[in-house]
Parts: C-alpha cells; structure tokens; sequence
C-alpha cells in the first residue's frame, strides 16, 4: 500500500507541476511504466486499464474535436456575444446568463470543453468590456464553477461520466433520466450561491454597447447553419447507439470527425492543423494515471473505500447516497477526480451494484463537484488553470479555495437530494 500510495503521490504531483513542460500524459505514462516494473500493478492490469476507459478516451477527444471545430467557425463566441447582448447591459442578468451558457456548453461538448475554449472568450469579452479586476474574478470563478457542477446531465458531459456509465453498463437513456433531476437543481443551486458570494463583486451595469454583433464574429455562415442541424443528429445517434448498445465514442468520435471532413469541405478549417492541436495528452494521461490507480486497488484500497461505503448502506438509502457522493467529493478535491471515480466505481461494484445502481450516480456528482474545493481536483481545473495563466490572469489556490470550500458544499447537498 505504501509503494502504490507513494507512486500514486509522485506521479498526480508531476501531472499537477509539469515541470520544464513536461505534459501531464508524459507524467502519467511514466508512473504507470515504473509501476508495472517495480510490481505494483501487472500487464493483464494494463489491459483491464485500458478496456475500462478506451471508450471514455476516444469519447472525450472527440468531444474537443468538435467542440475545436465549432469554435474555429465562431459558434462559441456567436453564443457569448448573444448572451451578453441579452443582458441588454444588467450585470446581474448577465451573470446568471454566463451561467447558463457555461451549463449549456458543458452538457453538451463536455466540462472539459468549456473550460479550454469558453473562457478564453468570455475573458477576451470581459477585458474588452473594461470590467474591473474584482468583477472578472467574479465571472470567471463562476464560469468555471458551473463547468463542472452542470457536467452531469448527458453521458458526454464528464470523462467521469462516461467511464463510470461504461463500468456499469448504464445507457445513455437510463444516464440522463437519473441525472435530469439532480443536475437541474446542482444548476440552479450554483446559479443561487454563486449570486449571493459574488452580489457585490458583480456590476449592476455594464455596457454592451462596445461588443460587436454576435452575426459579425462568424467566420463561416454556412457551417454555421449546418452546425445546427448536425449537432441535433449527433444527439440522436447517442439515443440511437444507446438502443443498439454501440459505444457512445463510435458517435462522439465518428461524429467529429465527419463534421471535421464537413469543415474541410466548406473551407472552415484546416483538419490536420486541428487533429494535431487536440489534447492527445489526454488520452496518455487517462490510461497512464489510470494504470497507477489500479495499483491501489491491489494493494487494498479499493477494500477499505468498500467497506466504508457498506458502512454507509446499513444506515440507509439516504445516508448511503449522501455520504456516497460526499466521499467521492472529498477524495476527488485531494486526489483529483479521475483516479476516485475508478476507485468508487470498484469499491461500489465490490460492495454490490445490483440494488445500490442509484451510488454510482451519487459517485458521478461527488466527483464532478467535490474537485471544485481545490485546484487540483479536476483535469477541467488544471485545464482552465492553464488557460487563465496563458492569457495572463493567476488565480491563486488559496483565493481558489476560499470560494470553493464555500461554494461547493450546498451544491452538491442539494443535487445529491435531487438524487434521492
């Protein structure tokens, strides 16, 4: 326990630091190669690894793919425009409409998306708008915020998600009936306590006149119009696969690609330069950290999550689902929510699945909301981290965490009481 424990900490510490550029899938693939040579995990492990999130990985790239694609042709920035434009310059309208677009975008092109390509236009909007620094710490806590509190609704809307719908065969349908409830109140919970944090921070006016009309900033009409239409049959496919029990990346990832040809086709993009800019990385580092994660399941730690989990069930259904997702919040804010979700997914499995279906989804809410308390958390945070620091802006952790331990709690509370 102590080698994989240890392992586990040196590897997500160089994920987290990166130093000298190492990138995060680098770190990761080094951790899970020095963990199958030292004998913390096998190679049968490594396949087991890599049948668990093959799916989830290819989902997620294609997700981003599209969701790059879209954003070449301007959809995104179309969208933020039209919010701020609807806002008809109230600061507080437009707080809770930015809200809205960031759910939006999550649900659909994944938390993870919404973090690399929605904020860096929102704070280009924001900068342009003269806002002072207090009001864009606001907006952009709060962008990044419902990121990942209204990533719950679609089985595309989290790489947790995905991996732990595919753990337990859950269908796409099924997925969003149990999440409809819970992710409407987590969104509406957020919008509520995010408003009442950040009220004196927020403008009451703002001047939109400045911003240029959302029909000006796209770069190609035609795809645009089409991007609609393909977008409603992607969302159909999903349905359709989930009937036919095909994976959810055959669409996700077949889907981007065929709207990447259609981009090429009408001149709205470049389909080599995007594939080589997607987050490759990604799909390393899910398997690399993945593998390392499975070595603290054999070493016992899977085990001892189990029996605190069945610890949880003698009390109830409704302590059982509570304290499920407070858990998996918990171990997600100081572990990152990637390795928990694979580690809840076994200890629930090793606990019963048959009859306790409802603590996988109290898991998926853990994770996807309990990172919100540190920096460290999620892949999305460390993403939108990234991106913030590129463009200049350094949000310190402990100005980070001083609105997420505030902010997280009552969110997921309520979200996991949707649940039950």
């Amino acid at each position: 326990m102590v080698l994989a424990f240890s392992l586990f900490l040196i590897t997500l510490l160089f994920v987290i630091w990166q130093p000298k550029g190492l990138q995060i899938g680098t770190s990761a693939v080094a951790g899970a190669v020095v963990a199958l040579l030292v004998g913390v995990v096998t190679f049968d492990d490594v396949l087991t690894v890599t049948a668990i999130v093959w799916d989830a990985t290819l989902a997620f790239i294609g997700i981003i793919l599209l969701s790059m694609v879209l954003d070449e042709i301007g959809f995104f920035e179309w969208a933020a425009l039209k919010m701020a434009h609807f806002s008809r310059g109230n600061g507080y309208l437009m707080f809770i409409y930015i809200l809205l677009l960031g759910a939006i975008v999550a649900a659909f092109f994944a938390n993870d998306g919404a973090a690399l390509i929605l904020t860096p236009i929102l704070l280009a909007k924001m900068k342009h708008l003269k806002m002072n620094p207090v009001a864009v710490f606001a907006f952009l806590m709060a962008g990044g915020f419902i990121g990942d509190s209204a990533s719950n609704p679609f089985v595309i809307s989290n790489l947790t998600n995905i991996v732990t719908a595919g753990y337990f065969d859950i269908g796409f349908w099924e997925y969003a009936k149990a999440m409809f409830l819970p992710n409407a109140l987590s969104i509406i919970a957020s919008i509520i306590v995010l408003f009442i944090y950040f009220r004196k921070d927020i403008p009451r006016t703002i001047d939109v006149s400045e911003l240029a009309s959302p029909a000006s900033v796209i770069k190609n009409k035609t795809m645009f119009k089409l991007s609609w239409y393909f977008l409603a049959l992607l969302m159909a496919g999903y349905f359709i696969g989930d009937y036919y029990h095909l994976p959810v990346s055959l669409f996700a990832l077949g889907g981007a690609l065929l709207f990447l040809l259609l981009a090429n086709h009408y001149r709205a993009t470049k389909p080599i330069m995007t594939i080589k800019a997607a987050p490759w990385q990604v799909v390393w580092f899910s398997i690399g950290l993945y593998v390392v994660v499975y070595g603290l399941k054999n070493a016992g730690l899977t085990d001892i999550v189990a029996s605190w989990i069945a610890s949880l069930q003698s009390q109830g259904e409704a302590v059982a689902v509570i304290g499920t997702g407070f858990l998996a919040a918990g171990l997600s804010s100081v572990m990152n929510n990637m390795p928990t979700i694979m580690i809840m997914d076994i200890a629930i499995d090793q606990v019963g699945y048959v009859g306790s279906e409802t603590l996988a989804y109290a898991n998926i809410l853990g994770s996807n909301l309990g990172p919100k308390m540190t920096p460290i958390g999620s892949l999305a945070t460390l993403l939108w981290l990234h991106v913030l620091a590129q463009k200049g802006v350094r949000i310190g952790w402990g100005d980070y965490m001083k609105v997420g331990l505030v902010i997280t709690p009552p969110v997921l509370l309520v979200a996991l009481v949707g649940l039950i």
